[in-house]
């Protein structure tokens, strides 16, 4: 085993930047003459690492040069390895705003004042080139590219910062250390080598095998490390996961292992991100990391294809590991062995030996259908977590989305449908829409494309609060454009359940039954952007439930959606008849 060096580049000196009390004062005085910029989530949890020293050597938000080095080389622009851009990134018109000022104050989303930023530069990034040299790809699936496209601004500002404050957390304080204090409690407990895992999913029994033979190989301890900023989208949330730790510690012998949490702005970087997290840790006082089969990886892409190899994270984090000061500790899959009733690396089966495993996709198939969960796989008591906020499927909150054209039979189904769940289940069912909406929701706004996904995507984040708390909604809006009800699917389907349905008919149909006379305005010219007339209507491609209801009776298009909820697992065959 190579040595520990006694002095690493990385995880020596920490470069805490919250200033004293006084100096506070000063800041909090000065900054009410400065621009402000309103942080976003991501940049708080960035902000949170570099203040608290997470994020050594770093003294701010990156400037220029540093950047661009990072990208093209992985080094800072003094040589210190970094492989991930630590950037703020800000509007067009904020960096307008800002221009020519020499500091910028930085709040938090609720106006709270974090830090003073001196600043060093402004430029607009070549994002192409960020995403290609960071992440090796410029695919938009990929989250941290679809990020850096869709949603960080366009420019960028990096200079030095001087902390005032931390992000306030009112929850699990006893499990927010900073560095400096985790450092501390090693020290107190007179942990010498400690091996920290890195995971943004719940622990079970094979998690729990390989972790006690990571801490026992080394000969420490092992520090549970899980990031609860940022993660992949559709993760379980970290409330539910810190929950699941927590009952997880218990099964560890004494003074073997302990829980921090890391609040950390995942990229999924693979490689890349691998490093990154090895020189986290390091900075936390960690000795080794296990690195396990495509680290801090996305998955797969569009076509199926791995964006980063299995072991591209092994074999980086390896390369530099001397560098960085930090031991690799490679993960191996560990599966169930029912014949010895114990754990094995997967490598140390033998032919003939029998193995089980569950995959992420399988126990989530399972708790959502409400199956069984076997006792080798898990804990009971980390079962019970995961079960009370991820209930089987008929247990969850579902939105039913109704699209369709003016006159399609929108709002005579979603009445029905509201008609037929208040009979067949005791939970309250809230209807959305569309012209209701607009009266009260949407009031002001005007037909504009920008003003109809407004309205539509309004109604969207409603919906995605009532299926959160596991209510039931009817959504009937004309929802032309297939963005809006992308944006739609993907934030109400973090909470529950979301069932598209095209109510399908005819233009020549719905004009026929047009009784307020809107579509012969919109052909007279008196009504402009008109859905189906002179303003498209993106039919949908992959709706749940398809209605026609030029030839389909209301009572035959309702029985359609009911009977697709229960087949999705939505409503019980029990419920379907009662």
């Amino acid at each position: 085993m190579r040595p520990i060096p006694q002095n690493p580049p990385h995880g020596g000196h920490l470069c805490q930047l919250l200033v004293d009390y006084r100096r506070g004062v000063e800041l909090f005085k000065a900054a009410v003459h400065y621009p402000s910029i309103m942080l976003t989530p991501r940049q708080i949890c960035d902000i949170e690492l570099l203040l608290g020293g997470g994020f050594s050597p770093l003294m701010g938000f990156m400037n220029c040069a540093d950047y661009e080095n990072v990208v093209a080389r992985m080094r800072l622009s003094d040589g210190t390895l970094w492989p991930i851009p630590v950037t703020l990134d800000i509007t067009e018109a904020d960096a307008e705003r800002i221009r020519g000022h020499r500091h910028v104050a930085l709040r938090g989303q609720t106006g709270l004042l974090l830090a003073i930023l001196t600043v060093q530069d402004q430029w607009k990034p070549d994002k192409v080139a960020e995403a290609e040299g960071v992440f090796g790809t410029t695919d938009p699936d990929h989250p941290a590219v679809g990020y850096l496209f869709n949603q960080a601004g366009s420019y960028y500002v990096g200079g030095t910062l001087e902390g005032v404050q931390l992000p306030e957390h009112y929850d699990f304080l006893d499990l927010r250390k900073t560095p400096a204090q985790l450092r501390a409690y090693f020290r107190e407990h007179r942990w010498e080598r400690i091996v920290a895992f890195q995971t943004r999913n719940p622990m079970h029994r094979a998690h729990k095998e390989l972790t006690d033979r990571a801490a026992r190989d080394i000969g420490g301890q092992l520090l549970i490390h899980p990031v609860i900023g940022m993660t992949k989208p559709g993760d379980i949330d970290h409330f539910t996961r810190v929950r699941s730790y927590k009952r997880l510690l218990k099964y560890y012998p004494a003074d073997a292992a302990t829980l921090s949490l890391l609040p950390l702005a995942m990229r999924m970087g693979g490689p890349r991100e691998a490093l990154w997290h090895a020189i986290i840790r390091k900075n936390y006082g960690c000795t080794h990391l296990v690195i396990g089969r495509d680290h801090a990886g996305p998955g797969k892409d569009a076509h199926d294809k791995p964006f980063y190899g299995p072991y591209d994270a092994v074999d980086l984090v390896t390369a530099h590991s001397e560098e960085v000061g930090i031991e690799v500790v490679p993960f191996k899959l560990m599966v169930y062995v029912p014949a010895a009733q114990a754990y094995k690396p997967i490598d140390e089966i033998q032919s003939q030996e029998q193995w089980e495993s569950i995959s992420g996709t399988e126990l989530r198939r399972r708790l959502a259908e409400g199956e069984d969960i076997p006792e080798w796989f898990s804990y009971a008591d980390v079962i019970a977590e995961l079960r009370n906020t991820h209930p089987p499927r008929s247990g969850q909150g579902f939105a039913i989305f109704l699209t369709g054209l003016s006159g399609s039979g929108k709002s005579t189904i979603a009445n029905a449908l509201q008609s037929r769940l208040l009979e067949l289940t005791t939970r309250p069912v809230t209807l959305l829409d569309g012209d209701v909406v607009r009266t009260h929701l949407s009031k002001g706004l005007g037909f504009s494309k920008e003003d109809r996904s407004t309205n539509v995507q309004r109604i969207g984040y409603v919906a995605s609060e009532i299926v959160k708390h596991r209510g039931i909604v009817i959504c009937a809006p004309i929802a032309p454009y297939g963005s809006d009800r992308a944006v739609n699917r993907r934030r109400i389907k973090r909470g529950g359940g979301y069932v598209e349905v095209f109510v399908d008919a005819p233009l020549e149909v719905c004009e026929a039954r047009d009784v307020k006379g809107l579509y012969a305005k919109a052909r007279a010219g008196l009504i402009k952007g008109f859905t189906g007339i002179d303003d498209p209507y993106e039919a949908p491609k992959s709706a749940e439930v398809v209605c026609r209801t030029d030839h389909e009776t209301i009572r035959e298009s309702t029985d359609k959606v009911i009977s697709k909820l229960v087949t999705l697992g939505y409503l019980t065959a029990a419920q379907k008849v009662r």
